[in-house]
């Protein structure tokens, strides 16, 4: 059996790679300015991690509408209608921005995507400050943030669903006599709707951590306690937070990952 012979970059090139890799990390690294680490982060940071295992138990559920169970509720109501408001309104932004003839330009299509991009520029949480300022803090501008947002998320999805899906039905409606508004409803959107649904429910679950993280700035949800708890150093109240939002993203992607195995 002959032997397979191979150049010197075949035999060198992963070792050379990764010795690259390492020096990238030695030079990163030596950068960091350790003088400026606090002489009380090690003992902050054991007083967060005692807090994480000795949680307050009692911040689960008081029944005043301040605990754990509330907060951790009312997160999930700004994902859900922020995510809900979001995918109604981004069907008519994801047709216009996509791409259904060939052709380099298309100014309908480019229009559409121009949009989606602006409006993907703007993070969630300088949307909710703009609307805390704008409507006042609380849950609602939580929902609006989380609406905008997940629009020109959405938006770019459902278009390329749309983009790539068979045109043949649609074509032959058409041909068969039909109104392009009736291929559009038989043939065009039952084909993309599993995947949209699909792509809300994976937009649903970001939501939740958004919302978990748009209280901090005043716009509801379990966030406000959060920093209320990390400003005033209530270690046992931050650790059933946490601990409140891992179980609560966990479950949400639990049963949002079978939802969107039995729509795939």
């Amino acid at each position: 059996m002959q032997k397979i012979q191979r150049n010197p970059w075949q035999k060198y090139g992963p070792w050379i790679i990764a010795t690259l890799v390492v020096l990238l990390f030695i030079w990163a690294f030596s950068g960091i300015p350790l003088s400026t680490v606090k002489p009380q982060a090690m003992q902050v940071t054991k007083s967060i991690i005692h807090g994480l295992f000795h949680p307050d138990w009692s911040y689960v559920y008081s029944g005043d509408g301040e605990d754990l169970i509330s907060a951790l509720i009312e997160t999930l109501a700004i994902a859900f209608l922020g995510t809900f408001i979001s995918a109604v309104l981004t069907l008519p932004f994801a047709f216009l921005a996509a791409r259904t003839k060939k052709g380099f330009f298309t100014p309908r299509s480019t229009i559409g995507k121009l949009i989606l991009t602006i409006i993907r520029v703007f993070p969630e949480i300088v949307l909710a400050i703009m609307f805390i300022k704008a409507v006042g803090p609380g849950a609602y501008a939580g929902v609006l943030a989380v609406s905008i947002h997940s629009i020109g998320m959405l938006g770019k999805l459902f278009s390329e669903a749309i983009e790539n899906i068979d045109r043949g039905p649609n074509e032959a409606i058409v041909a068969a006599g039909g109104s392009a508004l009736d291929g559009l409803t038989l043939a065009t959107i039952p084909a993309v709707m599993p995947e949209f649904m699909n792509y809300t429910l994976y937009r649903f679950e970001i939501a939740v951590r958004s919302a978990a993280i748009l209280g901090i700035v005043g716009a509801g949800g379990i966030g406000a306690p959060l920093i209320f708890a990390l400003q005033t150093r209530q270690w046992s109240k931050v650790g059933i937070i946490l601990l409140g939002i891992i179980v609560m993203v966990t479950v949400i992607d639990f049963l949002s990952g079978q939802l969107r195995k039995r729509l795939v």
